[in-house]
């Protein structure tokens, strides 16, 4: 009744082709544009790399990291989920604390997200790992209190909240925290992003650690 292409691997080389057609790639280094294309397949919009922001070193951070065993800290269920475990280098543990018991009671108590509490159970798991944030501006605003109250600095930060309310000023918050920090960061400026996003960082950072196709 439709033409439409059923074929999986045409579906995909189309795709990756027409993202690499239609986005200006210009200004990014080759593992970059790696990582920018892998963002606009996950969300359908080329004109997001006007606001991608890498800081610099950031996807050699991640790649290395992901290589040597990091695990990978995430805020969201969804962003879990969203990882290709198959193509993580080195078995790497993907961890979600929102539903870890005590986390509700916590963020009651003190009168915050869930999102955010949970993330008070990072700091022993920080150091060297890879944060992955796609839903929450929340847990990101959190995580920047931690590292400013001494928690250990991973290896990199993917921001990718989505949103209205905090979305926006919680990566400008990033992008200024973790120069000055000098921690390695991923971001995309503005509401934009999500748990597909933050997920699609992950992947392509592990596809270009060697685990597969980026």
């Amino acid at each position: 009744m439709f033409d439409y292409i059923h074929d999986p691997s045409e579906i995909y080389q189309q795709s990756f082709a027409t993202v690499r057609a239609e986005a200006d790639l210009s200004g990014l280094s080759e593992a970059e544009a790696t990582v920018a294309v892998r963002l606009i397949h996950s969300c359908g919009e080329p004109a997001i790399t006007s606001n991608l922001v890498f800081s610099e070193g950031a996807v050699e951070a991640g790649r290395d990291a992901l290589a040597g065993e990091a695990s990978v800290l995430v805020d969201a269920e969804m962003v879990a989920h969203g990882i290709i475990r198959a193509r993580l280098p080195a078995g790497n543990a993907v961890i979600c604390t929102l539903n870890e018991d005590g986390v509700r009671e916590a963020a009651i108590d003190k009168k915050t997200t869930r999102s955010a509490a949970a993330v008070d159970l990072w700091p022993d798991r920080l150091g060297d790992g890879l944060v992955a944030i796609g839903n929450a501006p929340t847990a990101l605003f959190r995580l920047l209190e931690l590292l400013k109250e001494g928690a250990p600095p991973p290896a990199l930060i993917c921001g990718f909240p989505v949103g209205f309310v905090g979305a926006a000023e919680s990566k400008d918050a990033l992008i200024e925290c973790a120069a000055r920090w000098d921690i390695p960061f991923i971001t995309l400026k503005g509401r934009l992003g999500g748990s597909a996003m933050a997920a699609a960082c992950v992947n392509a950072l592990s596809g270009l650690a060697g685990a597969g196709d980026a």
